[in-house]
């Protein structure tokens, strides 16, 4: 396991340099920060060469993108348009889009587990045809539509949760938010769980559990759900980056100063280190999801072995 462990974290250096590498260069070249920083107004040729020094943008792109790495492996991320430390922001709002991917994760996977496992052993009947027909309707509407129209009838017509979040984002505020986040997964995780469960439950290793007389509720849960749930770990693995990228949205509807308000002031300001930073950080946490998820196989499935 040991070794496996390492290979995994060494895989894990070229993707993580190839993968911010490109991001680099994509957002510095989006745009002259410099000229950015001073609107409309054009800025003196020598000042504007100055600042340009000083952010070390009279380099090579890939000049740059060393001098950045350099700077990330000490803390320093560089700093914002509006003068803080891009390391500040993270501070306060990794901690908020951390909690609202937390809530959206549960609702994902506990209740498209659910729906799936319902689909599953109900395969061809109402309850089946149902599950189908309301995760494709998720899947159908857009995340800013569902956002809107909770927002509107949960929060402002009905007064069943607050429309907009609170500061410091109490998870309260954050439940309308997570199903909303959630929703698209959700729908995914219920349609693979529904796919792997019906197939499982022809497999021969159910017919023995159940001819040695086991308990339904033992066979379904310690043996046909653990096994059908190994498809299911590797889109929910890969899916907590996606679901704190995604964010982006539902931040901006829900008035949470998280990651993706931070990320859409930065590319609205044109401000390379805030954005380059931010992403770096989700790119790490999705290397790390990708970690736990191909661990986690030993775990469902004793077969699987990491030699």
């Amino acid at each position: 396991m040991g070794r496996y462990v390492i290979r995994r974290l060494l895989q894990m250096v070229p993707v993580f340099i190839g993968t911010t590498f490109l991001i680099f260069v994509m957002v510095y070249a989006l745009g002259d920060p410099v000229a950015a920083m001073f609107g409309d107004k054009a800025p003196d040729p020598a000042t504007a060469a100055q600042i340009r020094h000083a952010m070390y943008l009279d380099h090579s792109l890939p000049a740059q993108y060393v001098h950045y790495m350099k700077q990330i492996f000490t803390g320093d991320f560089g700093t914002s348009a509006s003068g803080q430390p891009v390391t500040q922001l993270m501070g306060s709002a990794f901690p908020v889009t951390i909690r609202l991917t937390l809530v959206a994760f549960v609702i994902e996977a506990v209740a498209g587990v659910g729906l799936g496992l319902i689909a599953g052993l109900r395969r061809g009947r109402l309850a089946d045809s149902g599950v189908l027909a309301f995760t494709l309707i998720v899947v159908a509407v857009p995340t800013f539509v569902t956002g809107y129209v909770l927002q509107y009838f949960l929060g402002v017509k009905w007064h069943v949760a607050n429309p907009a979040v609170a500061e410091g984002a109490p998870i309260g505020d954050l439940i309308m938010p997570g199903v909303v986040l959630a929703g698209v997964s959700l729908a995914y995780v219920a349609r693979l769980t529904r796919t792997s469960v019906a197939e499982n439950s022809r497999a021969d290793y159910l017919r023995t559990a159940v001819a040695k007389g086991l308990p339904r509720r033992r066979v379904v849960t310690v043996h046909l759900l653990r096994n059908s749930l190994i498809p299911v770990v590797t889109f929910l693995g890969t899916d907590i980056g996606g679901l704190m990228a995604g964010a982006v949205v539902t931040e901006r509807i829900f008035n949470i100063h998280g990651v993706g308000y931070q990320l859409y002031q930065g590319i609205l300001r044109q401000n390379p280190p805030t954005v380059v930073g931010f992403v770096t950080i989700l790119v790490i946490i999705f290397l790390a999801a990708n970690l736990i998820v191909d661990l986690l196989y030993a775990v469902l499935d004793p077969r699987i072995r990491y030699a």
